[in-house]
């Protein structure tokens, strides 16, 4: 049989994600890989975090609240909806550089699945040519398709390709997003079925409520967490985050940290399990009002957390249950206890790796 010559046109299957220039304003970004959440997901991330929050573990006492069963920790919905994003958005980025408008609509369950999608509500070129700011809007829906999570975040992105090398593409229309500086409590989300009327702070161990908390207010966790290589990597993976830097040892090395980095929801999750002696009473986050990952952790570091109180508010229509706005400071290898100055006109003192702002619900006195 005679042979004929066949030539092959190699093609790259492989995207490589998006580049500053991909994005455009109000472009609508689908994220794939939707997720049903499952018990054994809840059970790995308690394993992982060390979280003792009883509304997440102990049927009982979540079907005292109204609830129908546990629901899924917060923050394991929000790191695996902002995992959806990491492919399209920030798997070329230079830097997270922080949260703002986080809501937590309403709850999940194990069963649920989740999909997310972003919007891009704001572009700004840096002046170097070479890399520019995206913020985008995401929202998470279940399958029903109803909101349960949305949220804003920036991320400083390469402009473009390495292999173009090319930096003088044309640059998109400059629009920087005007965001809340919190989330009221009047937009604050809780169930309509929800009532600590009937609270058991057994369930908890927890002695103070809500009129207990001033502002101002500053509680120092003394408990640390060392964090190790297998469980932030695996911790990483639960929440099907792809970004290298968490993962690429040998990638790593030719950076200038010289070693991989630990995922900033890593610490905002064992900063939130450290927080519970002091704050055992605070049993669900209703909103993270702004959040920055201020230096980098990486594994062998020991985590401890600080938290200060910035307000204690009353929610419309309910006496049962009032909010308290929180600052959460984490601190890498030193104490909470023997940090003094969190952060001067200089900057943040080199040991803190994580400042949140966020808002927990916690019952009242005698409601």
């Amino acid at each position: 049989m005679a042979q004929t010559n066949k030539t092959t046109e190699s093609i790259n299957k492989i995207t490589g994600g998006n580049y500053y220039e991909d994005f455009h304003l109000n472009q609508v970004i689908q994220h794939a890989t939707p997720r049903t959440i499952t018990a054994g997901d809840c059970a790995l991330y308690i394993a992982l975090t060390g979280s003792r929050n009883p509304l997440h573990c102990s049927e009982p006492f979540a079907q005292s609240l109204g609830y129908k069963t546990t629901p899924v920790d917060d923050l394991l919905v929000f790191h695996i909806a902002f995992g959806k994003t990491v492919p399209d958005i920030s798997v070329n980025a230079i830097a997270n550089l922080g949260y703002a408008d986080v809501r937590f609509i309403q709850p999940v369950f194990a069963g649920d699945t989740l999909s997310t999608s972003s919007r891009v509500i704001g572009l700004k070129e840096n002046s170097s040519g070479k890399s520019g700011v995206v913020w985008v809007k995401s929202t998470t829906v279940n399958q029903n398709n109803e909101p349960v999570l949305s949220w804003v975040r920036w991320v400083m992105v390469h402009k473009t390709r390495p292999q173009e090398n090319n930096h003088a593409l044309p640059e998109p229309a400059t629009v920087i997003p005007e965001l809340p500086s919190f989330v009221t409590p009047e937009s604050l989300n809780i169930p309509a079925y929800f009532s600590a009327k009937s609270f058991d702070a057994s369930a908890t161990g927890g002695r103070y409520f809500w009129e207990d908390y001033q502002a101002g207010e500053q509680i120092s966790h003394t408990a640390g967490c060392t964090i190790d290589a297998a469980e932030h990597a695996l911790a990483t993976r639960l929440y099907q985050n792809n970004a290298r830097l968490h993962f690429d040892d040998h990638l790593m090395k030719t950076s200038s940290f010289g070693q991989r980095l630990v995922y900033g929801g890593v610490l905002i999750s064992h900063c939130r399990a450290l927080s519970f002696e002091g704050l055992e009473n605070a049993i669900s986050i209703l909103a993270i009002n702004a959040g920055t990952h201020v230096n980098p952790s990486f594994a062998g570091d020991t985590i401890y957390a600080l938290t200060e109180v910035i307000n204690a508010w009353t929610l419309p229509n309910r006496n049962d249950i009032g909010a308290l706005r929180l600052r959460m400071v984490g601190i890498k290898n030193m104490s909470s206890v023997d940090i003094a100055d969190i952060k001067t006109d200089s900057g943040y003192h080199p040991n803190v790796v994580l400042d949140l702002d966020y808002t927990v619900a916690i019952p009242r006195k005698g409601n």
